[in-house]
């Protein structure tokens, strides 16, 4: 397999990207090049302090980045020269299978909508979001790429996050629920309820509506909702987090007796943090695309770089998009036969 990096987005220089890079080819030998896109002379000053020696890495030089200002749509037309968008001509000229970035999140999205392209049969792409809980993970799309949606839109977002559930996190027969404000039929708004229609006629294992309360009870694998809901709930969960875990510090180191028990109880709260670390996802996958796009934390670090190339290696792996391909068109087929042709 054959990954594309695009080197210059991060908040941390290349030279953290490319340490990443190194970790991962170390560990992963089923890949067989790495694309380094970016500035050259940054890329080869990067490699000779990290004893970089591979001869599966490549590098295509780029002169311009989309900067995390820059309007996506607009700033990939301009800069033609961008790192994200030879990441992406990579991708669709068949030299890479797929791209990983920690730019600007449109003009990732952009990169992949005119550059790569979608999948036939698939009307809008999306990004997907792992979201750990007690024992597993659950899917959130769209977490913010699409903040308007269709009912078709949610209906296809239920189909390729079933996918990416069976066939990356191994779930046998995932459920699906579409994010509402009750889990009755009746409740929602109109996309919701329209949504909720098309879902229900596809081969999902589709159980309604799900409310807010049911993501963290291993109710539901995964969750559908439009960009806007999503990118909100997203957001959310990661700072309670953050600040669950500050109340629970400032607590524990109230006086001494709390103190002791924090010591005794260390352990546990290790294995809760590395739980939630979000360093082991690495980022989000983009669905809907020919060929893989992945969205990487732009504060990412080695490890967390890592980890990107780890999990975008297995989607590859997998055939996650041929998968995708197949169960959008049965879906579509489903659809046109009650509701007419399906605009892709």
């Amino acid at each position: 397999m054959r990954i594309a990096v695009d080197v210059m987005g991060g908040d941390h220089g290349c030279g953290v990207i490319i340490a990443g890079v190194k970790s991962a080819l170390e560990e992963n030998k089923d890949i067989t090049a790495i694309y380094l896109v970016g500035n050259k002379a940054d890329i080869h000053a990067a490699l000779p302090p990290r004893g970089f020696r591979d001869h599966r890495v490549r590098i295509v030089h780029a002169t311009e980045v989309v900067e995390m200002e820059d309007k996506p749509a607009i700033a990939l037309r301009k800069k033609k020269d961008s790192s994200i968008g030879r990441a992406a001509d990579l991708v669709s000229e068949g030299k890479a299978d797929a791209l990983i970035s920690l730019g600007n999140t449109g003009g990732i999205f952009a990169a992949g909508t005119f550059k790569v392209g979608r999948i036939s049969g698939v009307d809008r792409g999306c990004i997907a979001t792992v979201i750990p809980r007690l024992n597993n993970e659950f899917v959130l799309l769209d977490a913010g790429a699409n903040v308007e949606c269709k009912p078709l839109h949610l209906a296809q977002f239920a189909v390729m996050g079933s996918v990416y559930s069976r066939e990356v996190l191994k779930r046998k027969n995932p459920r699906v629920g579409i994010l509402s404000i009750g889990t009755e039929d009746t409740k929602g708004n109109e996309l919701t309820l329209a949504a909720f229609q098309l879902c229900k006629r596809l081969d999902l294992n589709f159980i309604g509506n799900v409310e807010g309360h049911d993501l963290f009870k291993d109710h539901v694998d995964v969750v559908v909702c439009d960009g806007f809901v999503g990118n909100i709930v997203l957001k959310t969960v990661e700072s309670l987090a953050v600040a669950m875990f500050s109340m629970l510090k400032r607590e524990l180191m109230h006086s001494a007796q709390r103190k002791l028990g924090a010591y005794l109880a260390k352990g546990a709260f290790h294995t809760i943090r590395r739980r939630m670390d979000p360093e082991v996802y690495g980022g989000a996958p983009l669905l809907g695309f020919n060929g893989l796009v992945f969205k990487a934390h732009a504060s990412a670090r080695e490890r967390a770089v890592a980890s990107a190339i780890r999990v975008t290696a297995n989607a590859v792996k997998t055939q996650i998009n041929q998968t995708i391909a197949r169960d959008i068109a049965a879906a579509n087929k489903i659809l046109e036969a009650e509701t007419g042709p399906v605009n892709a």
